[in-house]
């Protein structure tokens, strides 16, 4: 053990770089897929443990004022209701930011869907004009207990008493309204439109459609105004936390794999470079059992310090990491599984590496104690006829040596080029992902997103007046009047968003990946999402229930649809006028002149509308995918490192098999200048065959993986952009300069070795 030890020691100070490239690469592997854990944590916990506490609904199910909702409690399979409630729309006003909302009419908490007080206190019948905040709301509000809400175009203020937690859908700007819980005469003082809203809790959620269909058969079609479910609430609270957790548990265990192989190779490179050491090991005693414990419990105790440092720094500073980083690892910090994982995730990668390091310890294993000869050794090749051509064109000498030598084994050179390719290519995948983010916020136009703000007019403001108001602003260039209905799907199991956007002659500008615009007559356009939960495609006809009349539209295109879930399909407002001729606009999409700012736009037609506009920025996918930059700049970093041990053991190979024929060119007259030329042109040429094999395959592989995301998001496919032409000719040339610099000291010193070294190592 001791004489173990001993070379193990001795190993370790002769590659000292190899042994920290190994650690550092670890530790960021495991430091990833913990982050990637804490992020799954975050997004799916919070959600489910509020549904837990408040004892959820799994529908909440909006009707007329006088829809008979009390009959919705005898329904078979429904174990309790939240309500019903009376409801009203309203606007609120807090420190400049408005915000559409629904006051719900409630005394006490309800036992089922009971709101979660988050600060503040309960509703109190001595303060008629108290309210509650579902806490999304107050956030968007800034809002407080104590603070005051103002009615824009009334003299009516509300009181904020508390903010709750609430595991209903929470509110987006221009999207849902948020969620105000009012005392029932607060309620019924209200100008809005009023109506009723129940929450059924069922015995098995697995029945969600099944009963939604038999509540709207129950009430009919016309007194259904909208339907939520438990689904959608809790996909929408998951959110980009949980891609950001996909995009880091992908990349770490890709990292993951390319480490492992690299230490695969630096091990396979370095038994045939010290088969003589080897060999001299077992003459002295050591079985073949300890040499492969050698190299495993090396290389093991590498990855099981960079692992465990890696968790130990999660465990100590995650929680310090700016942004929803630090915020998912604290919350996962608190949850019952973090201990597990903690303890799973680098006990899980250590073991990964540890196999396949053991697979190329084997190897030393069975090296025979007597060495073998190198000259026995099945010789590098002759020269292709292509090579010996170039020669006689004059070409140098050391370029093609250098080609012939990078590869004179096929099977090993291309096991060389995999190993380096594997983290190449998951850079192109990474910066494709940099770049459709990029994409986001750059060309919003090209992803769905035309309209840089909406605007809401009451009712005091006619259309004409509207759109008079709104177009006189400099910055504006296209004003898009519009409505969106909730619509009843075919079989009644769910509702969608059924837009009209723009005219036929003025028509909305839709973001299409497939199929042609809207033109015609009960002509529309679908997002994915509501696709997917039709199980339709671009041809189809569909036909909806808006209110008590059908709708029925002909898909003739799929838009990029980044809202509500892509479940939105969309008309002109002139095929919605058709159906219904009463239906006026009741928002409107503005597109703004290139280089204009939203907000200012914004505050600039809110000050001009004297209290009768509602405008707000419309909101960026993107924004939540902030987080997403850091994520990938700094898997960019552990690929590189992971590229770079594989490099130097590439390096490492490519001097030793060239140690052999070393004699042989310095016979030919090629000086040491040119021989170490020959051994960077192939390093070279390896990391540009790598290269050309990782991008070749890393850009439609990150097509594929965002498409696929796009798609299971509802956004659909389409989204998807690759790096310039001129960032990946950037990137490949770094990456095969920076390898040929790396040869250029290791070939040097080898070129100018002496005559007996050559001689030993060629003996």
């Amino acid at each position: 053990m001791r004489a173990t030890l001993r070379w193990a020691h001795a190993d370790l100070r002769t590659h000292r770089g190899e042994a920290l490239f190994i650690v550092l690469a670890t530790a960021g592997i495991v430091a990833s897929l913990l982050l990637a854990s804490a992020l799954f944590g975050y997004a799916t916990n919070p959600w489910q443990r509020v549904f837990t506490q408040s004892h959820g609904a799994h529908v909440w199910i909006h009707t007329s004022a006088s829809a008979d909702v009390g009959r919705l409690a005898k329904l078979d399979g429904v174990e309790s209701v939240a309500g019903p409630y009376r409801t009203a729309s309203a606007t609120v006003e807090s420190r400049g930011t408005r915000a559409s909302v629904e006051l719900r009419g409630a005394v006490e908490p309800p036992a089922t869907s009971k709101p979660l007080l988050a600060s503040g206190r309960w509703l109190d019948p001595a303060r008629p004009d108290g309210v509650v905040l579902e806490e999304s709301l107050a956030q968007a509000l800034l809002a407080e207990p104590g603070d005051t809400l103002t009615v824009p175009g009334t003299t009516r203020t509300l009181t904020v008493l508390g903010v709750a937690d609430s595991a209903e859908p929470h509110y987006s700007p221009g999207e849902r309204s948020g969620l105000v819980w009012a005392l029932p005469s607060a309620v019924q003082s209200a100008d809005g439109r009023t109506g009723q809203v129940i929450g059924l809790r069922l015995t098995d959620p697995g029945d969600t459609d099944y009963a939604v269909q038999r509540a709207v058969t129950a009430l009919g079609s016309g007194a259904i105004t909208q339907v939520s479910n438990w689904q959608q609430a809790r996909a929408e609270a998951q959110g980009d936390d949980r891609l950001l957790g996909q995009v880091l548990g992908l990349f770490g265990l890709g990292a993951l794999l390319a480490a492992a192989l690299a230490v695969h190779g630096a091990i396979g490179t370095r038994i045939r470079g010290h088969l003589r050491d080897i060999s001299v090991l077992k003459a002295i005693g050591f079985t073949p059992g300890q040499v492969v414990r050698i190299f495993l419990l090396q290389h093991v105790a590498y990855a099981s310090l960079g692992a465990f440092a890696a968790a130990a720094l999660a465990q100590a500073l995650g929680s310090r990491i700016p942004g929803r980083l630090g915020d998912a690892v604290g919350v996962w910090q608190g949850l019952p599984g973090h201990t597990a994982a903690l303890f799973a995730v680098p006990v899980a990668a250590v073991l990964f590496i540890g196999a396949t390091t053991g697979i190329a310890a084997w190897r030393a294993g069975r090296v025979p104690p007597v060495p073998v000869l190198r000259a026995a050794a099945p010789p590098a090749g002759r020269l292709s006829g292509v090579a010996r051509r170039a020669l006689g064109l004059r070409l140098p000498p050391a370029l093609v040596l250098g080609w012939h030598q990078a590869f004179p084994r096929r099977p090993r050179s291309l096991a060389t080029v995999a190993r380096l390719a594997l983290p190449l290519l998951l850079i192109v995948v990474a910066l494709n992902a940099w770049t459709t983010i990029d994409r986001f916020h750059s060309k919003p136009e090209q992803i769905g997103l035309a309209a840089a703000l909406t605007a809401h007019a009451d009712d005091s403001l006619s259309d004409p007046a509207a759109r008079a108001l709104l177009a006189r602003n400099p910055q504006i260039t296209a004003v898009h009047p519009g409505a969106e209905v909730a619509a009843l799907v075919p079989g009644q199991t769910a509702t969608i968003a059924l837009r009209g956007l723009g005219t036929r002659q003025d028509p909305y500008p839709f973001t299409l990946a497939e199929g042609r615009p809207a033109r015609g007559p009960d002509e529309a356009v679908a997002g994915q999402g509501l696709l997917d939960l039709l199980d339709v495609r671009v041809g189809d006809w569909v036909r909806m229930t808006v209110g008590a009349r059908p709708q029925i539209l002909h898909i003739v295109g799929r838009s990029i649809e980044p809202e509500n879930g892509g479940r939105v399909i969309s008309t002109s407002l002139d095929t919605l006028r058709e159906n219904d001729p009463e239906l006026r606009p009741t928002l409107y999409e503005l597109q703004l002149r290139p280089g204009a700012d939203p907000r200012k736009v914004g505050a600039q037609l809110t000050a001009a509308g004297h209290g009768h506009l509602d405008v707000h920025s419309v909101t960026n996918p993107a924004d939540g995918l902030s987080p997403l930059r850091g994520v990938v700049v700094g898997l960019i970093a552990v690929l590189a490192l992971i590229g770079l041990i594989e490099l130097l053991t590439a390096i490492g190979g490519t001097v030793r098999e060239g140690e052999r024929d070393l004699l042989a060119l310095k016979a030919i007259g090629l000086s040491p200048r040119q021989i170490t030329a020959v051994t960077v042109t192939a390093t070279a040429c390896t990391a540009l065959a790598s290269v050309l094999a990782g991008t070749a395959l890393g850009l439609p592989l990150a097509h594929w993986l965002i498409d696929v995301q796009g798609k299971s998001s509802g956004i659909g496919a389409g989204i998807a952009r690759g790096p310039s032409l001129l960032l990946l000719l950037l990137f490949g040339t770094a990456a095969v300069l920076g390898a040929a610099a790396l040869a250029a000291l290791p070939a040097a010193r080898s070129a100018r070795r002496r005559l007996a070294d050559t001689l030993s190592a060629v003996a």
